[in-house]
């Protein structure tokens, strides 16, 4: 599960689409109303708010309480808030906002620039430093590193194989059928680790390499992006990306910019590991030089 995190210190909007999953009819309700209009909701009534979700309004106190607030009138503030800097700093899209084929390119960059930025934003919120300290630790020591992601989740994976192999870490991709990996993981010991990244949290291989994986003494490691599934439960350690698969493309495309943050971050940790000396720094081609 996602780390608990202060209310005062993550969005608003992020805290409502991360309560979803758990919410009881009528609570879902007042969030998905809220996320469809966040602009009206930051300055709404809880009478008003409460006619448009069909709920009542001790529901909705009982929404704001749940995520960590004194009252409604508290995440009312959040939101206005949370609504002010999106407008102050330009990105005033959604995370999930639609791109149809009316928008224009200048449409469409700001609805990516936005996302990207948005998710950015929230996923601090949610990513659990201390999980990622732990996998890098595990990378770090091993004698074999080995990855695996499909499709688009092998994206950001390549560049951490990339990067981790720059660095002197003994690193595979694997991207195989099942066979393959089935016999890959017959050959690991408690000195290797393997790392999965899968958005969804409910592919079946995945699920399976996590599984053959721990069955040999290997240590695991999942990059996800839906706290509770599988994939999350099947891994020694567990790294949720801070932003939920979703059902649009600009879901998906803002979960690969937390999957990105997420290996970037964890190869900098494994670096910091790695190195005896202090005096090193990173150098333009994303490798460790000295400063001298």
């Amino acid at each position: 599960m996602p780390p608990e995190t202060p209310a005062a210190t993550r969005p608003a909007l992020q805290a409502l689409r991360e309560a979803i999953p758990d919410l009881n009819q009528t609570m879902r309700r007042v969030a998905e109303e809220i996320l469809a209009d966040p602009l009206g909701a930051g300055s709404s009534s809880i009478t008003a708010l409460a006619s448009r979700a069909g709920a009542a309004p001790a529901s909705i106190s009982r929404l704001a309480t749940r995520l960590g607030y004194a009252g409604f009138p508290a995440l009312r503030s959040a939101i206005a808030l949370e609504n002010g800097r999106n407008a102050q700093s330009g990105w005033e899209r959604d995370i999930g906002s639609e791109i149809t084929p009316d928008d224009s390119a200048a449409d469409v960059l700001d609805i990516l620039a936005g996302t990207a930025a948005r998710a950015l934003r929230d996923a601090v919120a949610w990513i659990d430093v201390s999980r990622l300290e732990q996998a890098a630790s595990a990378i770090a020591g091993a004698e074999r590193v080995h990855l695996y992601g499909d499709w688009g989740d092998s994206v950001a994976l390549r560049e951490l194989h990339m990067r981790l192999q720059r660095i002197g870490v003994a690193a595979w991709f694997v991207d195989s059928g099942p066979v393959t990996l089935r016999a890959v993981c017959n050959t690991l010991t408690s000195k290797d680790s393997v790392v999965v990244l899968n958005r969804s949290g409910e592919d079946e291989v995945s699920a399976r390499v996590l599984h053959d994986a721990r069955d040999m003494g290997a240590s695991t490691v999942a990059i996800h992006g839906a706290p509770g599934s599988p994939v999350d439960r099947g891994a020694d350690i567990s790294v949720f990306t801070g932003i939920r698969n979703g059902k649009v493309w600009t879901h998906y495309y803002s979960g690969r910019a937390s999957d990105t943050l997420v290996t970037s971050l964890l190869w900098v940790l494994v670096a910091q590991r790695r190195s005896a000396d202090h005096s090193m720094r990173f150098i333009d081609d994303g490798t460790l030089g000295d400063r001298t």
